[in-house]
């Protein structure tokens, strides 16, 4: 089981981006409701989504998975998706696997809120 914080965030322009908050393992275990989650705040709620994984002390390739199928939906309707506050022992996960090429990573997560959002 996995715990995931949810928060609402609107940035200067008033755009509305949920800001989600796991913690603990991403793993073969928890991936999956970790992907739902995301679904269903991206098909429901907003578009636009931070991934704040201070919390997230371990990262496997399941969690990998959960993460770029979240980028993915953001993608298709034209939204967001950001990263930010890596923990340090999940970072070499996404070193390793060149992941920090494709995802939007920011070190804190003010940053990745006025990281500017795309135009749709």
């Amino acid at each position: 089981m996995i715990h995931i914080d949810q928060k609402e965030h609107t940035t200067r322009d008033g755009t509305k981006v949920i800001v989600l908050v796991p913690s603990g393992r991403l793993d073969i275990t928890t991936a999956w409701q970790f992907r739902l989650k995301l679904q269903e705040c991206i098909s429901k709620l907003s578009r636009h989504v931070v991934v704040n994984l201070g919390q997230v002390n371990f990262i496997d390739s399941s969690g990998l998975t959960s993460l770029v199928a979240g980028m993915r939906d953001a993608d298709k309707v034209k939204g967001s998706f950001r990263i930010c506050n890596v923990h340090p022992e999940a970072k070499l996960v996404f070193e390793v696997t060149m992941m920090d090429s494709v995802f939007e990573i920011f070190d804190t997560e003010d940053e990745a809120l006025e990281g500017g959002v795309r135009a749709s």
